[in-house]
């Protein structure tokens, strides 16, 4: 029981004699009430304001004028409370009698009258009804406080979400308004900040998204034997040219034999990503990011060192909560949305592992570690007889359906610039006419056009042209049945955009039957 609950659970006795107030709390305490004599009225209105579940006076010490301060604690309660007060009449009172006490208290309290000579059980029943009355009471307040916290969250993040927004969309203007006025010495400089600002963006917009489905249990794993070491050296080889540009070193230390999981690869690689980017992030220039693998028993580790700001004993207690950040300062030099934590515990705790931090306090570094149980190594890899390459360097004729104007002109740029033939449309009933006219072998299909939505255009150019198109459908919804729903509609494959250059050199490189006709004949 914490100190909060020991004090909100008491009952505060008053009565005019010390004997009276003693004999009753007795009688409380072999029912396993908590109670507390009080001396006067300005004692039992500063208990009651640490805390209590009711009170219990007798009518004697309410007379004026020292009633006026249990008046002004009243007045002063919030608007959750409604405070018992278990007031003991004097013998052969009238209702008469009552009514200047019962005036003054009842529109300021849950005002009870118990009549003397009172019979114990009376009295135990009136405290029980009290007590349950309070401790709903409280629990109401509990219910507004954690409303009150989601909402100033809720407000701090779309703050935060604000400024994480602002900052590469105006790099990216600024860095667009050089280049359209041809004053730039170096547009390679330009081209670069596009694309960095670009793809941190549709990070952004990756992790919101991600943690919406994996907390709403919309996630699926797509499991197979991974080798962690193999996958944390990845990981950090992603993360070294940031660290390098801070001025820190990442190491890395392992087992001599590969340790295999069960897992989906992606979703391990946004655990491990994330907590090196967390490690990079809150680690001054010349420190060091150490990270190790191992086993112990039949788990698995990863543990993530710096030797950066590290964590005090509150935000250690808070460190996975949705949007919580070691520090929230104006200048938010260090970015993020405070949401990367939160969705390194969701995944990992798919996997059935646990993740937890370590930290001696501000600035002694933090330790993240991550365990996860062991898994079965993968089965020899039998190369197919036969097995062709990928083909390159075959021209494809390439629709791409697009509502976006903007969005529409750059896709058959870049792949005009590539030396495909392309051919677009704005709206679903001119996608499939044009499919009809253009035959391609590859048909790049938004989900949310005009006249005819993605679906039907998908349908329709099937039913037309079979298996010898490619069908891609591009959205900017990812979740498991809006994949799905795709699948049904007729489309070899479903992508969220913003298409990632490595996702669209895939697809040009992959081999469609149209494509093998092209080649062959």
């Amino acid at each position: 029981m914490t100190e909060r609950e020991r004090l909100e659970g008491r009952l505060l006795v008053l009565t005019p004699t010390g004997r009276d107030a003693l004999l009753t709390c007795e009688l409380l305490a072999h029912a396993e009430f908590a109670t507390l004599v009080c001396a006067d009225l300005q004692h039992l209105c500063r208990e009651a304001a640490r805390g209590a579940a009711a009170l219990m006076v007798a009518e004697e010490v309410l007379r004026a004028p020292a009633r006026a301060v249990l008046v002004e604690m009243l007045d002063q309660q919030p608007s959750w409370s409604d405070l018992p007060v278990l007031i003991f009449t004097g013998e052969g009172a009238t209702l008469r009698g009552r009514a200047p006490a019962l005036d003054l208290l009842g529109p300021r309290a849950n005002v009870t009258l118990l009549d003397r000579p009172l019979r114990p059980i009376t009295m135990l029943s009136a405290a029980r009804a009290a007590v349950r009355a309070r401790r709903r009471q409280y629990e109401a307040r509990e219910e507004i406080e954690r409303q009150a916290l989601a909402v100033r969250q809720r407000d701090e993040f779309l703050a935060m979400l604000g400024h994480e927004l602002r900052n590469p969309l105006g790099s990216i203007l600024l860095a667009a308004e050089i280049l359209s006025r041809g004053t730039s010495d170096d547009p390679a400089k330009q081209h670069d900040i596009i694309r960095r600002h670009g793809r941190h963006l549709a990070r952004l917009m990756d992790d919101l998204l991600d943690v919406a489905r994996v907390t709403s249990g919309k996630i699926s794993l797509q499991r197979n034997a991974v080798d962690l070491q193999d996958l944390v050296a990845r990981c950090i080889a992603a993360v070294e040219p940031a660290a390098r540009s801070q001025g820190l070193e990442i190491g890395m230390a392992g087992v001599p034999e590969p340790i295999f999981v069960d897992g989906d690869p992606v979703r391990l690689e946004q655990v491990v990503s994330n907590l090196l980017a967390n490690a990079v992030k809150y680690t001054p220039s010349g420190g060091h990011v150490d990270v190790s693998v191992g086993r112990d028993g039949e788990e698995a580790n990863i543990h993530v060192r710096d030797d950066g700001v590290g964590l005090d004993e509150e935000t250690l207690s808070h460190a996975f909560d949705l949007f919580a950040q070691s520090e929230r300062t104006l200048d938010r030099s260090q970015g993020g949305l405070g949401i990367g934590l939160t969705l390194v515990r969701s995944l990992v705790q798919l996997h059935g592992g646990t993740v937890h931090a370590e930290s001696e306090g501000r600035g002694s570094g933090s330790d993240f570690v991550v365990r996860l149980p062991l898994g079965a190594p993968p089965p020899p890899l039998v190369e197919p007889p036969g097995a062709a390459s990928p083909v390159a360097g075959v021209v494809q004729r390439i629709l791409v359906v697009e509502d976006n104007n903007d969005m529409l002109d750059m896709m058959l740029c870049l792949l005009e610039g590539l030396g495909h033939e392309t051919h677009g449309a704005e709206d679903g009933v001119e996608g499939v006419a044009a499919a009809l006219r253009f035959r391609p072998t590859l048909a790049l299909v938004d989900l949310g056009l005009p006249r005819l939505d993605g679906y039907g255009v998908a349908r329709q150019i099937r039913a037309a042209l079979g298996a010898s198109v490619k069908l891609v459908a591009l959205s900017g919804y990812g979740r498991p049945e809006d994949r799905q729903r795709a699948f049904d509609a007729g489309f070899d494959e479903h992508l969220t955009k913003p298409l990632e250059p490595n996702e669209l050199d895939r697809l040009l490189a992959a081999e469609s039957p149209a494509v093998r006709t092209l080649r062959t004949g």
